[in-house]
């Protein structure tokens, strides 16, 4: 059960508190942040997802830069509580449209509202959107899609394409239009999360690239909806039937290692035309998720190198490579490098004409960070490091630095060739003229570069 459930701002401002039991001190909030702003416990550098302090359990997920917590004081699984404070985060961004600060703070009223509607008492009645609507009936007050930041989830998508603006997805799916017409959209996205581990020498050591079709729908009445997608896609390196997610087609273009699917996807014509049917609920939802490791071209190359210049001094050098189209660009991407303990100081510098880029060291932690804006397809960036010890070493001075990370978002790519072949609308009535678009993302979960 849970004992609190509490949203913090990124400076720690409580914006969202509801005590469902009483039995949990008023000042969990506060003990809760400073314990994660000064984490010291176990040499981590960040507090975990998890902690106890004073007999009181901390559960926190950070979605869009928001800390979404729950306490409670009896043992309980760590990964429902994950779950709940996920599917409570969507749940509020299907009824705002946009979650940050600013719209949990105008439509507070709405916010509580639904809270009490999904934990009574501590216990979990229901996050889903559809089962809401028949309890909540206040409308939100939308945030005007403007203030949004320009690196956010929306933006990402506007860049360079006259397709519909990303900002058109960022709308309460339960709010009318003017003039009080619905809206007849749907938004299908595929969002891979990839990791990748170099060698040494460049070589790709492991693979893996966990993806979800994601959909949005602002449809009315409930229309079936049928998308497909790759028809030589396989599913499982054996046959099998399609109930136990193993295809029968054999081998294919596409080979997805396993996946699973909505409760509200039908799987009758998967098997043949590679084509899910369902009804789809309000709000965002994932369609399917699946995981593939099959061999890929990795849309980024890292090679990194460190020598010694001298007894106290060494040099580091970062390259990255773009190896994907130049129609194509990446955004918010950020390199990392942990360096010996004993670096004092360092020194950058970046290739000529260098824009969009910053640099910093770490002294805390000994790490360099190499932020980069934007990386065009087929473009190559590099770093040179200058670094002053305050000791000789006496090892290995690379097996002391790294490995090499990076954190990057690729719109409008996706690496395994998952497609959405089409979307169509059973029974398509008069009122039913959607915008339809499909958002391809990449993004890195764990890319790594060993030195």
């Amino acid at each position: 059960m849970i004992s609190q459930f509490f949203v913090l701002s990124q400076r720690g401002d409580n914006i969202v508190f509801r005590d469902y039991r009483g039995e949990v001190p008023k000042g969990s909030a506060e003990i809760f942040f400073r314990k994660v702003k000064f984490w010291e416990d176990g040499g981590l550098e960040e507090a975990p997802p998890v902690f106890n302090v004073d007999g009181v359990n901390y559960f926190h997920v950070k979605v869009v830069g928001l800390l979404f917590v729950a306490t409670t004081r009896v043992n309980i699984s760590p990964s429902f509580v994950f779950e709940l404070l996920q599917r409570i985060a969507r749940v509020i961004k299907d009824y705002l449209g946009i979650l940050n600060e600013d719209s949990l703070r105008k439509n507070f009223v709405l916010v509580y509202e639904l809270l009490d509607e999904v934990i009574d008492f501590g216990y979990v009645q229901t996050t889903s959107t559809e089962l809401l609507k028949s309890y909540v009936f206040n409308e939100p007050l939308v945030i005007d899609a403007a203030r949004l930041s320009p690196l956010g989830p929306a933006a990402i998508f506007s860049q360079g394409t006259k397709r519909m603006p990303g900002i058109a997805v960022t709308k309460s799916v339960v709010a009318t239009e003017p003039g009080g017409r619905r809206r007849e959209e749907i938004f299908v996205d595929i969002i891979e999360k990839i990791s990748l581990t170099f060698s040494s020498s460049g070589y790709i050591l492991t693979s893996e690239i966990d993806g979800t079709i994601q959909m949005k729908s602002y449809l009315t009445g409930n229309p079936e909806i049928r998308l497909a997608l790759n028809e030589d896609l396989s599913i499982g390196r054996s046959q099998g039937p399609v109930s136990g997610y193993r295809s029968s087609s054999g081998s294919g273009a596409v080979i997805l290692d396993d996946c699973n699917f909505h409760e509200s996807v039908r799987l009758d014509s998967f098997d043949t035309n590679r084509t899910l049917s369902l009804i789809p609920p309000d709000g965002e939802f994932p369609v399917m998720n699946y995981r593939m490791t099959q061999a890929f071209k990795p849309p980024f190359r890292i090679n990194a190198l460190i020598e010694e210049t001298g007894s106290l001094k060494a040099e580091v050098f970062l390259k990255v490579s773009a190896e994907f189209a130049s129609s194509i660009t990446a955004n918010t991407i950020k390199v990392q490098m942990p360096l010996p303990k004993y670096t004092t100081r360092v020194s950058f510098e970046l290739e000529p004409g260098a824009t969009g880029q910053t640099t910093d060291f770490k002294e805390t932690n000994k790490r360099l960070e190499w932020s980069l804006k934007k990386i065009t397809g087929g473009s190559e960036h590099t770093l040179r490091a200058k670094l002053t010890f305050s000791q000789e070493s006496h090892g290995n001075i690379t097996k002391e630095s790294g490995p090499v990370s990076m954190t990057f978002t690729i719109p409008m790519y996706n690496v395994s060739q998952l497609q959405v072949k089409y979307l169509q609308i059973g029974k398509k009535s008069g009122t039913h003229d959607p915008y339809r678009w499909v958002r391809y993302v990449t993004q890195a979960n764990s890319y790594v570069a060993r030195i």
